[in-house]
């Protein structure tokens, strides 16, 4: 890899500092440094057993290779002083379809259903050789998850819309079910998997409101609608959480799990009530008697919970302190990878990362923006048509929202797109549109050479 005026990146604590070295040596337009020393950084990061893939071009597969060794910086060399070892397999190596938009920056992420089918391509009289499996191990995310579960019993995940955070819930609970092989898949396939594990008895999934209560999670007394005699009926009714703990307590020998959209919508005490205490793991399978119905109740030990909360709404802090003590957090960022491509002059990682950088200053990093705003189909978008819907549509609304009227506060976070005075945006077509924010948000300049 080239940058080889930044010397050694050992030397390197903070992707900050990187980024200071970055701009002394190539001066640029706000953000674009930073998503390079990240990128630079994880490149220096890499170890043996990572995969990669080399390409030329958006189009062209030369080979795919595993890591065999940590990175070095080699001053020995002509050029291209950083090195990290690779096993390459030229056997992968092929012609694709279409382009790849992620692939005109140095670096991108690959994603892992578009890895699967590079593999599982072999030239012509290639040897067949063993490949690692995507799915022999849960992937970094969904391990994070996994393990928060197994520590804690249950986990909330936190961070800022569009983050993916009931995707990553809902791949957990497919790991969790046995089905791996539907993580990253197409989203067909992944959704069909989705409904059938839904649909079984092991996955719940709710989603909490306001009118939301005890009654609906636990027990409480409901309209029987088979009653026939005149007036209103009631019947103690279990809630969904009291129904998930007998089927878990019949079949000790299966985990079952409930996910809990939006959680943090709901009065967690009100609909938790006395349970609260029941879910921490050394209290599994305690009774206690209800509230409504005095009825005997336990939790067993092979519950698991995952929320989601949405920190835009409302961040942790807010939580009630004993919810907050009982459950594991898991932030879930905005990830600049996930967006990794172009659209005209600009790169959307850069743009992505350079905004969600003015909103943390301006506003905090509760109000950044989610990847999924510039993902459509789950791929980034890559025509000036779709940037300026998603913009004008999507993003612009929610800083407004974010903002709250205020014109200048929206004109400190999108700069020259919006009329300081009036908080107007600016009218363009969608080729215009692409221009400017790379002028304002990147400096519309390329990146070194490596």
């Amino acid at each position: 890899m080239g940058w080889d005026e930044l010397r050694d990146l050992g030397e390197y604590q903070t992707d900050t500092e990187l980024k200071e070295a970055l701009d002394a040596n190539w001066p640029r337009g706000s953000g674009r440094s930073l998503t390079t020393a990240r990128r630079l950084l994880a490149f220096r990061d890499l170890e043996a057993g990572d995969r990669v893939v080399a390409n030329r071009g958006m189009d062209e597969v030369l080979a795919t290779g595993t890591v065999t060794g940590g990175y070095r910086f080699d001053p020995d060399r002509d050029e291209f002083r950083h090195v990290v070892p690779v096993d390459w397999d030229v056997s992968h190596a092929q012609k694709l379809s279409g382009p790849q938009h992620g692939w005109r920056s140095t670096f991108a992420k690959v994603d892992p259903t578009l890895f699967a089918g590079l593999t599982a391509h072999r030239a012509a009289g290639s040897p067949v050789q063993a490949v690692p499996s995507s799915t022999d191990l849960a992937p970094e995310d969904v391990r994070a998850v996994l393990d928060a579960l197994e520590r804690k019993g249950q986990v909330i995940l936190h961070g800022p819309p569009g983050t993916g955070k009931t995707r990553l819930a809902l791949s957990a609970a497919l790991f969790m079910a046995g089905r791996a092989d539907a993580i990253n898949t197409d989203p067909a396939r992944r959704s069909a998997a989705q409904a059938e594990m839904l649909g079984g008895e092991q996955v719940h999934l709710v989603t909490f409101h306001p009118s939301y209560g005890y009654e609906d999670f636990v027990e409480g007394f409901k309209p029987d609608l088979s009653a026939t005699g005149p007036g209103l009926t009631l019947a103690l009714t279990d809630g969904v959480f009291h129904t998930l703990c007998d089927l878990a307590s019949a079949h000790p020998e299966q985990t079952y799990l409930l996910i809990i959209d939006e959680i943090n919508r709901g009065d967690l005490p009100r609909i938790f009530g006395e349970l609260i205490t029941l879910l921490e793991l050394d209290k599994r399978g305690l009774p206690l008697a209800l509230s409504v119905s005095g009825r005997r109740f336990s939790v067993p030990p092979n519950i698991r919970i995952i929320g989601t909360m949405n920190t835009a709404d409302r961040s942790i802090s807010h939580l009630d302190a004993a919810v907050r003590r009982r459950f594991a957090f898991v932030s879930v960022g905005p990830d600049p990878d996930a967006v990794s491509g172009t659209v005209g002059p600009l790169d959307l990682a850069e743009f992505f990362e350079s905004l969600n950088t003015r909103i943390t200053r301006h506003l905090d990093a509760d109000h950044q923006i989610g990847h999924a705003y510039l993902l459509r189909d789950g791929a980034p978008i890559a025509t000036e048509d779709d940037l300026a819907a998603a913009f004008h549509h999507e993003v612009i609304p929610l800083l407004e929202d974010y903002c709250l009227g205020r014109a200048d506060l929206l004109h400190r976070i999108l700069g020259s797109l919006v009329d300081a005075d009036t908080g107007r945006t600016a009218l363009m077509s969608p080729q215009d549109l692409a221009t400017a924010l790379a002028a304002e948000f990147s400096g519309g300049q390329p990146s070194p050479d490596a």
